[in-house]
Order: structure tokens, then C-alpha cells, then sequence
């Protein structure tokens, strides 16, 4: 499964929308290089600083054990897991 979940949250951490892409989509990565990495990536510190919400939001949905794991190999049925999911969490 090469399958990425992209989400958009609220201020609080709250999802309000997301879609599954394939694997390589030309995506531009929003974090840090390594310190010991000898070239550096540049990266936008305005969208690294406000990352953590997005974190926050999928720390909760890793709650739901199907989502985790990720029983359903089909993404269709994937993405209806994620979608109750982050029903329930957005009300909570």
C-alpha cells in the first residue's frame, strides 16, 4: 500500500478535510534536515511551526486501532474508517 493521507485541521486540531494521493505525488516536504545531514533542505518556518496541529490530529486518529493498523488493504474502505473516525474526533 503506497497510499498518503493529506489532511487540513482547525486551529485546534480538529480535521476538516482530507483525500488519499499515491506515494509520489511532488509533494515539498515541510521539515527540518538533520543535523548531521550535510545538505540542508529549505523549508517553510511558518508552515514547520504550525505542523504540530496536524500531529496532534493524527495521534488521534491513531487511537482508532483499525486506523493504525490499518486493517482494510482497500483504500475506499480505508478512507470510510478515517472518515468515521474524524467524524467522532471532530465532535469530541
Amino acid at each position: 500500500m503506497n497510499t498518503k493521507l493529506h489532511a487540513v485541521t482547525d486551529t485546534n486540531g480538529r480535521p476538516l478535510s482530507f483525500f488519499m494521493a499515491a506515494a509520489k505525488s511532488g509533494i515539498t516536504p515541510c521539515i527540518l534536515s538533520r543535523k548531521s545531514q550535510n545538505t540542508a533542505i529549505k523549508y517553510d518556518k511558518r508552515r514547520y511551526k504550525h505542523r504540530n496541529r496536524i500531529e496532534i490530529m493524527f495521534g488521534r486518529l491513531k487511537d482508532w486501532r483499525r486506523v493504525a493498523t490499518r486493517y482494510d488493504r482497500c483504500p475506499t474502505a480505508f478512507l470510510s474508517a478515517i472518515a468515521l473516525a474524524t467524524t467522532v474526533i471532530f465532535w469530541l
